[in-house]
């Protein structure tokens, strides 16, 4: 009898022990009734409540709790599938490159931590079902972080330390009629762990399905299908093989299936047999078969066949398997990747399987919920980054159409990081060139290859992620291609070791530049690229990312990203006030941590819903563009490698300052990669019935701004969206110039009184009152109907929250007297009596005041701040500003203006309905908008700048009343939020914002982008900076608005 020998966990060559041979993910039920009811007899659940122990390391543990005489029954109970930290038992940690043990213990790689390396022990009295008396009884745990030892009525059954794939093990021997007694202890830290040094919170404990099975006596074990069109796609080969204990027949089926619409009762729209045929199974089979105009897979039509399979003895059927089937060709041809015969651009996104209160224990509606998210938004692949996940999402990438790059589990930044900063030698790496780790990583790759195989999503295989180079990572990229040579082989971490250049099939970089890529593919034209990781999405973020997009139609070898990435990590847990936040690293003690580094999603970690940068991402990802010459004039490209435009309903809408005048609703039709110069008088004239109102709109435009907006709608529900669901758009926006000779708009009349006095300067309206302070040198009241608006001064402002972009790249340091600047303009000069008095004119219907405001910076610096106040109440404000050389750009320049919190109501003219900035304004629609102040501040883990409105014309701000502001500027920059960039960037959190007392308005003509190449140093793109080679001056106004007299 084998004993479990704990010291071996630390040995790399002792990572699976009674393991029974990988197989593909297939189920097999009873009966086809089985089937449709998706529940097998073949199977026993064990998720649920298991006793449990938990205890900081092996000694601390209990011992022999595994033996049959030790009483578990009244151990406190966890629910399986979770991880330990996740139920209360020890702290999530949240590292990056760092592993987690550093600091506390020093180890070298392959040892394991001895004083924290937490032990879960887990047991689960359980009675094998009668009707599998005498039949084979297997126990699968589909995935446990890191290690397991496995022992069944006390005996030591086996041991395994792949964290992402299924172990399982054949239990026949040692399982009894009865209660029977499973006992697992589970490591945090194994050998392994060395090699799952991904960039996420580190949790143990069984974390997926665990359950028992059993088999019938002829029994599919392995099923591999691959549908393989030719080169020409018009005929194709079905090949399936299998691995099958016992003897009998198999009768199989294929049916085309069409593409999924997820109606229930309604899955597919065919039913139609295309092939049929009974053979004898025993042992590997494997049997090819000849398809003639073969349905095609792809991500834009997912179209899908299904294999049934019904073994028998003979005489009963013993089980029946489904299988799902893509034909579909990928390759690579002439330096590119093709799919069935085009070239293929990935729109992709990385994603780690999280959840705020589950972590990777995920539920299969979160699952669900992120594919329907991609599909909406234009998202077409997804690398799982880096490791399987859970076998439920490859299978939604088959229904739903979405390509994967299937990660295997490998990443040990940890241990090259210090190597590239030539602190540890390359010999250190792991897994390097180390021999002793090969066993490892090529069961790895075997494991996620075996299990996977036959979703036709998968396009490319990848070893892993951030693992540096070396023959290790080579000899597991040529285990892939042998395993499978009809997908392409991926791993970006030979950009750092370039000794083994065939390991990646294509080029792949993390955060490169633009510039670089280009430079890249002129220099090497024997692979294509890809970014396994751009655009950066750590909160405010993603700006930039159109050049990246950009370039996939000018470089044919460029062949797309995947951002980073898809979900903020964070995990809800509870401040001490009792409210309910998401944390992030660091946030539950633990240490060490990389902070809210954790936090890079596109969608918010706690609701899982789009962030506003996902405006953008839909944009930049759609495959229709629509590139205007003029109101009348448009070229579409249809970027669809397989679908024509006359798929989706076209919708024209014309628009005047917000409020729409006409529309058009018909079809366009267009080839896939083709482009069409439209011209739409002709279009409308073709189609009188439908075109004429806005036909006749277009012909009769009389002054104002105008908007058309071309967009292509879903013409009818898919699986992933509803009808008119708009999955591309663009939008032309031109003015039409009042005619010479028109009447000028009467200028207002009634009181306008202007009292002079030796502290202030006053002006009273016929409903308004406005007052300067001559001393402290500025606008101090504005009251309308009585109502005083303002809290305090309007003030020019310099200075924007830093965003975790400008955390990383030092924006406070380099931008700090621009920071001091607007903390304390002020019009006093050496002392409070030291002064430049306001200037003041005076006209028939205004006055004109304009302060200097001295700026504490260094060298010294000046703005002026000119408000003309006329006759209908209407305030003028203009800034301007000399550049001083200097002190070079600034993050914004504008006034910020505190008024009532009551104020909490924003309507506004100008691009939306998602905040944007100068270089993140794809995707944003000319239109009229309406928002709460409070929900201008996007849920970024961490407080920082949010809300900024581009190209507004007018905004107001209202109380519920309908009381309050009206602000109108020359497509100025526009915020309203309930603090100001300075109380923002104090706050690690939102709880720690502090209570609402203002409204604060911010009216700017620039502000910098949001950058986005990456979060660690990378810059606003200089473009998106405020230009200081000359003055600059800033116009804005603002007005009282009173709806209740």
């Amino acid at each position: 009898m084998k004993v479990f020998e704990y010291s071996k966990i630390a040995d790399p060559t002792y990572f699976k022990d009674g393991c029974i041979q990988a197989h593909s993910d297939h189920v097999a039920y009873a009966t086809e009734q089985e089937y449709e009811e998706k529940v097998t007899s073949f199977r026993k659940s064990l998720n649920g409540s298991w006793n449990f122990y938990y205890s900081r390391n092996l000694a601390e543990a209990p011992k022999d709790f595994e033996k049959p005489e030790v009483d578990c029954h009244n151990w406190p109970s966890i629910r399986v599938p979770a991880h330990m930290q996740m139920e209360g038992y020890g702290t999530p940690q949240y590292v990056n490159v760092q592993y987690p043990w550093d600091g506390h213990e020093k180890i070298e790689p392959g040892e394991i931590p001895t004083e924290c390396n937490p032990v879960g022990s887990y047991v689960k009295y359980v009675e094998i079902p009668k009707n599998w008396k005498k039949q084979p009884v297997y126990i699968s745990f589909q995935g446990v972080e890191s290690g397991f030892a496995l022992w069944i009525n006390g005996v030591f059954v086996g041991y395994s330390e792949d964290s992402f794939t299924p172990s399982e093990f054949d239990i026949s021997d040692y399982a009894k009629e009865g209660e029977n007694k499973i006992a697992v202890q589970v490591y945090q830290w194994t050998s392994g762990s060395w090699a799952e040094d991904q960039d996420f919170f580190r949790f143990s404990g069984i974390f997926r399905d665990v359950y028992l099975y059993t088999i019938p006596k002829v029994h599919v074990e392995d099923l591999s299908v691959r549908g393989i069109p030719d080169e020409t796609l018009l005929n194709a080969t079905l090949e399936i093989s299998t691995r099958v204990k016992g003897k009998g027949q198999m009768h199989l089926s294929l049916y085309h299936r069409g593409v999924y619409t997820g109606v229930p009762g309604a899955e597919f729209p065919d039913n139609k047999k295309v092939l049929e045929e009974t053979v004898s199974i025993e042992g590997d089979g494997l049997w090819k078969y000849q398809m003639k105009k073969p349905a095609l897979w792809s991500a834009e039509v997912p179209d899908l066949y299904e294999l049934v399979l019904e073994v028998t003895d003979g005489k009963k059927v013993l089980e029946v398997i489904h299988q799902y089937v893509g034909f579909r060709r990928f390759e690579m041809k002439d330096g590119l990747m093709l799919l069935n015969g085009k070239r293929i651009v990935f729109k992709g996104v990385n994603r780690h399987e999280f959840g705020a209160t589950t972590g990777r224990a995920l539920r299969k509606e979160d699952t669900l919920t992120d594919i329907l998210t991609m599909k909406q938004h234009n998202i077409n692949a997804i690398r799982t980054s880096h490791y399987p996940n859970s076998s439920y999402i490859y299978e939604l990438c088959d229904l739903y159409g979405l390509y994967m790059i299937a990660e295997n589990n490998l990443e040990s930044h940890g241990s090259w990081e210090p190597i590239a900063r030539g602190v540890r030698d390359i010999k250190e790496a792991v897994p390097g060139d180390r021999e002793d780790w090969e066993p490892m990583m090529l069961d790895r790759v075997e494991s996620c290859y075996q299990r996977d195989k036959n979703h036709p999503a998968i396009l490319i295989w990848s070893c892993g992620n951030e693992a540096y180079g070396g023959s290790i990572i080579y000899h597991m990229s040529k285990k892939f291609r042998k395993l499978d040579p009809y997908r392409l082989v991926h791993y970006e971490g030979i950009f750092n070791d370039r000794r083994y250049y065939g390991t990646s099939d294509m080029e792949s970089q993390m955060y490169p530049s633009v510039e670089n890529i280009r430079l890249h593919l002129k220099e090497h034209e024997d692979k294509p690229f890809i970014c396994c990781e751009y655009t950066h999405a750590m909160g405010n973020s993603c700006g930039g990312m159109s050049k990246y997009t950009d370039l996939t139609d000018t470089e044919p070898r460029y062949q797309g990203g995947f951002i980073w990435d898809y979900i903020d990590q964070s995990i809800t847990a509870q401040n001490r006030y009792g409210e309910t936040y998401q944390a992030y690293g660091g946030d539950l003690g633990e240490r060490p941590t990389d902070y809210e580094f954790s936090g890079n999603g596109i969608v918010y970690g706690g609701d899982r819903k789009p962030s506003p940068k996902m405006q953008s991402v839909k944009y930049n990802y759609q495959n229709i563009s629509v590139e205007f010459a003029s109101e009348k004039k448009f070229t579409v490209r249809n970027k669809n490698l397989f679908v024509d435009t006359d798929r989706f309903e076209l919708l024209i809408v014309l628009e005047k300052e917000g409020k729409k005048l006409a529309q058009y609703r018909g079809k366009l039709a267009e080839a896939p990669l083709a482009e069409l110069e439209v011209d739409l008088e002709k279009v409308l004239k073709a189609d009188k019935a439908e075109g004429a109102a806005l036909a006749h709109a277009l012909k009769v435009l009389g002054a104002g701004e105008y908007a058309l907006t071309v967009s292509f709608l879903l013409s009818e529900d898919k699986a992933w969206a509803k009808k008119d669901h708009e999955v591309a758009f663009g939008q032309y926006v031109w003015t039409v110039e009042e005619k010479p000779g028109k009447t000028e708009k009467a200028s207002a009349v009634g009181r306008f009184d202007v009292i002079q006095g030796d502290y202030n300067l006053g002006i009273k309206g016929e409903d308004f009152e406005v007052l300067f302070s001559l001393g402290s040198g500025g606008l101090v009241s504005y009251k309308y109907h009585g109502m005083q608006m303002l809290d305090a001064s309007p003030m020019p402002n310099f200075w924007r929250a830093a965003t975790n972009n400008d955390d990383g790249n030092m924006y406070q340091q380099r931008y700090a007297q621009w920071k001091i600047a607007s903390l304390y303009v002020t019009s006093k000069g050496q002392s409070l009596f030291d002064a430049k008095p306001p200037v003041i004119k005076k006209t028939e219907g205004a006055v004109s005041v304009t302060f200097t405001y001295n700026l504490p910076t260094t060298p010294k610096a000046a703005v002026e701040v000119r408000y003309e106040v006329t006759r209908d109440g209407k305030v003028t404000v203009t800034e301007s500003y000399k550049p001083v050389k200097a002190l070079g750009d600034m993050p914004e320049f504008g006034m910020i203006l505190p008024i009532p919190a009551e104020f909490s109501h924003v309507t506004w003219y100008g691009l939306g309905p998602e905040e944007t900035y100068a270089d993140r304004m794809e995707g944003a629609k000319l239109g009229i908008y309406h928002q709460d102040v409070k929900d201008a501040m996007a849920k970024y883990l961490t407080p920082q700048e949010s809300g900024n409105k581009m190209k507004v014309r007018y905004a107001k701000v209202l109380d519920e009343y309908g009381r309050g502001l009206l602000f109108e500027g020359s497509q100025m920059n526009f915020s309203a939020l309930p603090w100001n960039p300075h109380q923002i960037e104090l706050a690690r959190h939102a709880f720690e914002l502090p209570p609402i007392h203002h409204t604060y308005v911010r009216c700017a003509m620039a502000q910098m982008g949001v950058g986005g190449d990456n979060s660690w140093g990378a810059r606003t793109h200089e473009e998106f900076l405020i230009p200081t080679q000359k003055k600059i001056e800033f116009t804005f106004s603002f007005q009282g608005i009173f709806a209740i007299m």
